[in-house]
């Protein structure tokens, strides 16, 4: 073969190993693993912005549960001993009665009734004896005239200087207990709105009270309603009252007094 030819020939495989070997070394290689597995994964080192929850946080110590101390409900029912004496309210000499042009005071069909005709008149009549100091009584009230804060009730340890305790009902449903001592008043239970007493007239309730010693509580048709602690007077006598504070006619009813020695 000629020479030019072979050099011809010899040219051109140099030509092609040259392209051969470029194309090799300038192509991309195509992974075999998805891109995730060539990218570095961060080290515990690294900082998040995520703040760290602690589900269940460890206790250095046992701390024991709060005792429970569960306190038994306070039984406010009366405890009433032996009948002292009852009240029919036939006789005039037990208490003290009154016949005036604004008021009365008069004994009828065993029961004693207080009645007054004159606006802001203030009425009560005081037993004989006898004296008490701790007792628990009821005794049946029936308003046939009053309204709105028109009062009616009880008053008890009445003193010789006219000191004593009252327990009141409103013709609007309120109870109240005052005291008048050393020439001053004041409501040791000021009025209160309660669903034993009956609103306005013709009605009826029975009021109760048990006292001795500071403790005294009171109750209404069976309910009992409050307690409250006075040790400023000790002992007296029983009486009634009803007061006009609207402007109208009062006039209520008393009957079936019963008292009792108590039993602590």
């Amino acid at each position: 073969m000629p020479y030019h030819r072979l050099f011809k020939i010899g040219s051109l495989c140099f030509v092609w190993l040259i392209t051969a070997w470029f194309s090799t070394a300038c192509a991309t290689p195509q992974p075999t693993q998805p891109m995730e597995a060539y990218l570095v994964p961060p080290t515990q080192n690294t900082p998040t912005n995520t703040p760290t929850i602690v589900w269940f946080p460890p206790t250095a110590t046992y701390t024991p549960l709060p005792t429970v101390i569960v306190t038994p409900t306070l039984d406010v029912s009366p405890q009433k001993g032996k009948m002292i004496f009852q009240d029919d309210f036939t006789e005039s000499a037990n208490w003290a009665l009154n016949q005036a042009a604004t008021s009365s005071i008069a004994l009828g069909d065993r029961e004693i009734t207080l009645a007054i005709s004159q606006p802001g008149l203030y009425l009560f009549s005081l037993r004989k004896n006898p004296v008490l100091a701790n007792f628990y009584l009821e005794i049946n009230a029936s308003p046939s005239l009053c309204a709105g804060s028109d009062e009616y009730g009880i008053l008890y340890r009445v003193s010789s200087s006219l000191d004593f305790y009252r327990y009141a009902l409103t013709c609007d449903g309120q109870v109240r207990l005052d005291k008048y001592f050393k020439n001053k008043a004041s409501s040791p239970q000021p009025k209160t709105y309660s669903g034993s007493v009956p609103l306005g007239a013709p009605s009826s309730s029975r009021l109760a009270i048990w006292a001795s010693g500071k403790i005294m509580r009171f109750y209404v048709n069976g309910e009992y309603q409050f307690t409250v602690q006075d040790p400023s007077i000790q002992s007296g006598s029983l009486g009634l009252f009803a007061r006009s504070s609207e402007g109208g006619a009062v006039t209520i009813s008393f009957s079936d007094l019963i008292v009792y020695d108590i039993r602590e």
